[in-house]
């Protein structure tokens, strides 16, 4: 196995072990992280597309079917399937925008509302636990960890002005 050369300088968080298990770590958080959610779409027939979808239109109401394509980075017949389905299964509304008509502006339903709640209950209280169990610094430092990471400039500024941790 080739494993990059690491000068002896090097601090203890950047050595290939110390990265290797960072991503080891993110592999069996997500793991664990999706698995309630993951049981709760399986018994109504969804998937992981339709979680991000009604996770996003919950937490962005009135977005536009454009702006949710360029948040998930999918194609638009991927969004088309998936938001056709929850549409008619009543999960979320289609409003068309009050100055461009062609705008299909969305929002989750009462029943779209009370699934995202459910979905979401595991994982909020997840963050919650291990926010009050490593405390602030450490929270701050995770939140830089995990913008670092996001590629785009675009999607780490939707996080600007929320970048200290409430004490």
């Amino acid at each position: 196995m080739n494993t990059p050369a690491e000068p002896s300088d090097s601090p203890l968080f950047l050595r290939d072990e110390a990265l290797r298990q960072g991503i080891e770590m993110l592999f069996y958080a997500y793991r664990d992280f999706i698995a309630e959610p993951d049981a709760i779409l399986r018994r109504s027939g969804f998937g992981r597309a339709h979680h991000r979808v009604i996770y996003f239109v919950g937490r962005y109401p009135d977005a536009t079917v454009s702006a949710l394509l360029d948040i998930l980075q999918i194609t638009k017949q991927s969004l088309s399937r998936v938001l056709s389905q929850l549409v008619r299964e009543g999960y979320i509304q289609q409003e068309k925008g009050p100055r461009d008509r062609r705008q299909r502006l969305l929002q989750l339903t009462e029943k779209g509302r009370a699934l995202e709640l459910q979905l979401t209950a595991d994982q909020r209280a997840r963050f919650a636990r291990a926010y009050g169990d490593a405390g602030g610094d450490a929270v701050d430092g995770f939140r830089k960890v995990m913008l670092s990471l996001v590629s785009r400039d675009e999607d780490r500024e939707r996080f600007e002005g929320f970048d200290k941790t409430p004490r």
